[in-house]
């Protein structure tokens, strides 16, 4: 089987998979100077005339908040995108753009749950990470607490944690049954993020665990490696999902 998969992981379609397939992505990092992300507004342009190129419609972009890095508020992003905002009019370019964030798992996360700050998205979605270097731990609290004030949490790019690598189902079955909801970056199907991750990703398709996808895209380069990757037929495969982009 696992053969089987490496060769089908391989095969790309004659025509490339239309972006326009998802309408929305829900997961980037656009709102210029504010993490890791784009530093400039002409970069946030650029990478939204070529989203837009690709067929996407809408944006959910989601600047990162860290307590120790990003320490970004609700009042900082609200105020970037409508910076952003007055370009796109400005520039009167056909795309719409809205902005939640990307929270990372620490020891304050819980308590801006609790306070009810969390910035979402759709029906009260909010995007969350966890380290990439270390398993979470008391994660039943963290998902009880969004539960219990009203949130939907969306766990970003479960493919990319190493530490899940050996027991994927196991977790994935365990964080379903807590309510929990898993996005999946597109370029992980590219390899952008290494063979392990991209095998992770066409895992979770296979396995019907993928719920969202975004580009995760935080500078030219990751559009340009999605546009160039597009044939592979795991993108092809993104069709049968149910997936959450397209009601958004």
């Amino acid at each position: 089987m696992g053969i089987i998969q490496s060769v089908f992981s391989r095969k790309k379609s004659k025509t490339p998979y239309d972006l326009a397939d998802l309408v929305v992505d829900v997961h980037s990092h656009l709102i210029p100077g504010i993490d890791d992300g784009a530093q400039t507004m002409d970069q946030t342009i650029g990478m939204l005339l070529k989203f837009k190129e690709l067929g996407i419609k809408k944006l959910v972009t989601t600047p990162h908040i860290m307590s120790d890095l990003y320490t970004n508020t609700p009042d900082i992003i609200r105020k970037g995108l409508s910076d952003v905002r007055d370009k796109i009019e400005e520039y009167k370019l056909d795309i719409e753009i809205q902005a939640a964030a990307e929270y990372f798992y620490d020891e304050f996360l819980i308590e801006k749950v609790k306070k009810k700050e969390l910035l979402t998205f759709g029906e009260n979605l909010v995007l969350f990470e966890f380290s990439f270097s270390a398993a979470p731990h008391q994660i039943a609290e963290l998902i009880f607490a969004m539960k219990t004030n009203g949130y939907q949490p969306i766990l970003a790019h479960f493919e990319r944690y190493p530490y899940y690598f050996s027991n994927p189902e196991e977790v994935v079955n365990d964080l379903r049954m807590k309510g929990v909801k898993l996005q999946m970056n597109l370029n992980s199907l590219t390899g952008h993020y290494g063979p392990q991750v991209k095998k992770q990703a066409e895992l979770m398709i296979d396995k019907g665990w993928v719920d969202m996808v975004g580009s995760d895209c935080h500078r030219m380069e990751h559009l340009n490696i999605l546009e160039e990757n597009l044939k592979l037929a795991y993108f092809h495969k993104l069709k049968e999902l149910p997936l959450i982009n397209r009601s958004l």
